[in-house]
């Protein structure tokens, strides 16, 4: 065993919580607990970086509430060297795996351990959020958690009376009720929209149930996260006060 495989003094992550069922899966366990997320947990067990009770950790291990978990040096330094970044997707760039490098993270030439957290489609634009820290992808993308996604829209056609209203109570798309939604009147064609879900094409579709075409379609705020004044393309490391107030809400500090 290396010096980096072994636990260091004072890696241990925390004595179990009462709260936490008995018997509990250690990945589940350490994402529980916002040490990472389970499929980081895997990796970092089968890499031999977990131990339970001075004992290297095995993947499908679980563990009681008097079970002590520590992590070794190694994996105290990957889990501590989160990055999170914010980024403008230019129209026409693929969110994920787009051909030829045509997708944004390929684009930004970001660590290859950094993954875009949700998507944007390829004919919209604006504001995407990139990280390794898999603990947040559940707990931003999870429907039940309502948390907010704003967008600036243009459509085709002079926005009716009753549209405002429509949109904010809910419109069936496809057999599906949206949930409520905020929207802003900016001019005759133009609105602004603030979701608490994402269903694929959601915006588009929804206005495709109430007869408009969406023209244009740009993503300014996700949280409390906003775009700014980043250009097509560009992208930038999160504030010390975005990542804090964004971690803050995901109840990861």
């Amino acid at each position: 065993m290396t010096n980096l495989e072994k636990p260091s003094p004072g890696a241990i992550v925390t004595r179990m919580k009462e709260e936490i069922p008995y018997p509990i899966r250690l990945n589940r366990y350490l994402y529980l607990t916002n040490i990472s997320s389970r499929r980081e947990a895997d990796r970092l067990i089968e890499a031999g970086q977990v131990f339970v009770n001075g004992q290297k950790a095995v993947l499908g291990q679980k563990i009681q509430k008097d079970d002590i978990v520590e992590l070794s040096q190694k994996a105290k330094r990957k889990v501590s060297h989160y990055l999170y970044y914010k980024a403008n997707k230019p129209k026409g760039v693929e969110s994920h795996n787009g051909e030829e490098g045509n997708d944004i993270v390929s684009q930004l030439s970001l660590r290859p351990d950094v993954a875009i957290v949700g998507r944007l489609d390829k004919a919209s634009h604006g504001l995407v959020l990139l990280t390794n820290d898999g603990r947040i992808v559940d707990k931003m993308l999870n429907p039940k958690y309502d948390h907010e996604k704003e967008y600036r829209v243009r459509v085709d056609k002079d926005l009716t009376p009753s549209f405002k209203k429509k949109m904010e109570n809910g419109v069936d798309i496809e057999g599906y009720i949206t949930k409520p939604a905020k929207i802003k009147i900016t001019g005759q064609k133009t609105f602004t929209i603030i979701l608490t879900e994402g269903k694929k094409h959601q915006i588009r579709r929804m206005l495709a149930a109430l007869g408009y075409t969406t023209l244009e379609l740009k993503r300014v705020r996700i949280m409390n996260i906003k775009l700014g004044t980043l250009k097509a393309g560009e992208y930038s490391t999160l504030t010390e006060d975005e990542r804090t107030r964004l971690l803050a809400h995901l109840s990861l500090t």
